[in-house]
């Protein structure tokens, strides 16, 4: 039962994964049929990141009232509904409204699944979890390359990933029982009586430096992903239909790097992990401004999916191990909302310089979220007090 409950955990992290690189994919196809700017992507982030915002500072509640499991299920058939939503939806203003469930599906299953897993399992198993998103987040643009390669429109695409999602959403509810059992039992590891207030949070030392760095990361990831297509159109004259299946290749490394980074973590601690991260995306931003045409361009973008791999699910893991046991739920619940605060400001905000003709700033953009990540990822280790001890799994 324990590894049945293991491979739908494998399989929840498909379905968070699925819809995260959609809209950075279809996008170059999609704002000139919306008679829209290529800039109001950015609209669209925002309401998504908003959304998952709420929800993940909802986590420690809902996942105290009614499972990991019940929260993993209803949520993964919200972003069913909102994706076919957006399969359906012809006009700007639709796409905004179905960004609302879009993005409260997210922010709960997310913070649930990632405190389950960090309380319960070793690091290479937390790597391998999330390179079952990137299978899916790599899966999006690849869906969305397909349909529009074979003279398709996007909402195909979108309508395609619905259907899969549905089929996850169906496994899910079967999967019930599983979370009830022996096997999913003491989701709480150790969990204090009553939520904590956000107040209560915050005033957690180093939780303010563990905050900054998830805002940092998501911040450089998202932006990554929602505008490696439009950089790649723009900037280094790729077709939008190569570009959406290329902009891939930032997932792929995510991937195979999280599949890596399982392996490296018999060897490797959590902290050495993040920096060696780190080190990888800033030579990947390196190489994606150089200016030797689509092939940097593209590696560069294959570099810097390699050096996320390790970084969220390292810091995810050894959150536990900073805060304990009893607060880690709280703590990733409000790491996860910064998170998607960082998605929801900074990709905007770059869209506004590319739709002012500055794409190029894309590799500065990056490096300038690195250099914040780094800082607070050092904070946070060496904030004092008895917290410095890290999972050296």
């Amino acid at each position: 039962m324990i590894q049945l409950l293991l491979a739908v955990i494998y399989l929840s992290f498909i379905s968070l994964g699925l819809p995260d690189s959609l809209l950075g994919a279809a996008w170059p196809s999609m704002y000139g049929g919306l008679g829209v700017p290529v800039s109001c992507a950015g609209i669209i982030s925002i309401i998504i990141s908003g959304g998952t915002i709420v929800s993940s500072l909802q986590s420690d509640r809902l996942t105290r009232r009614f499972g990991t499991g019940r929260v993993t299920a209803v949520s993964v058939a919200m972003t069913a509904a909102a994706l076919f939503g957006f399969s359906v939806s012809g006009r700007f203003w639709m796409l905004c409204l179905w960004a609302v469930p879009y993005g409260l599906g997210a922010g709960s299953v997310d913070a649930a699944l990632n405190n389950y897993v960090a309380l319960h399992y070793a690091s290479r198993h937390m790597s391998w979890l999330h390179c079952m998103w990137g299978v899916g987040a790599s899966l999006g643009p690849y869906i969305i390359g397909r349909v529009l390669s074979g003279g398709g429109h996007w909402s195909g695409g979108y309508r395609t990933v619905a259907v899969l999602q549905i089929a996850l959403t169906a496994i899910l509810l079967l999967s019930l029982p599983l979370w009830r059992g022996p096997a999913g039992g003491g989701e709480g590891g150790g969990e204090t009586a009553r939520p904590l207030s956000l107040r209560e949070i915050l005033s957690i030392p180093k939780a303010r430096a563990s905050m900054a760095t998830f805002f940092a990361y998501c911040a450089l990831e998202s932006t990554a992903s929602l505008w490696s297509s439009s950089y790649l159109t723009l900037c280094r004259g790729v077709p939008a239909e190569t570009a959406a299946g290329y902009a891939g290749l930032f997932f792929i490394g995510i991937t195979a790097g999280r599949a890596l980074s399982g392996f490296l973590t018999y060897k490797l601690n959590d902290r050495q992990m993040v920096r060696l991260g780190q080190g990888i995306i800033a030579l990947g931003v390196i190489a994606a401004a150089l200016p030797l045409g689509a092939p940097a361009a593209l590696a560069g973008l294959l570099l810097i999916g390699l050096g996320c791999a390790p970084i969220y699910p390292s810091v995810i893991h050894a959150t536990p191990d900073h805060f304990g046991a009893a607060r880690s739920q709280a703590v990733i619940g409000v790491e996860m909302a910064s998170a998607y605060v960082g998605t929801c400001l900074m990709p905007p905000l770059f869209g506004l310089a590319a739709g002012r003709g500055a794409a190029a700033l894309f590799p500065v953009y990056l490096l300038a979220l690195l250099a914040v990540m780094v800082l607070a990822h050092e904070r946070l280790l060496h904030g004092g007090g008895e917290e410095k001890r890290l999972c050296l799994l």
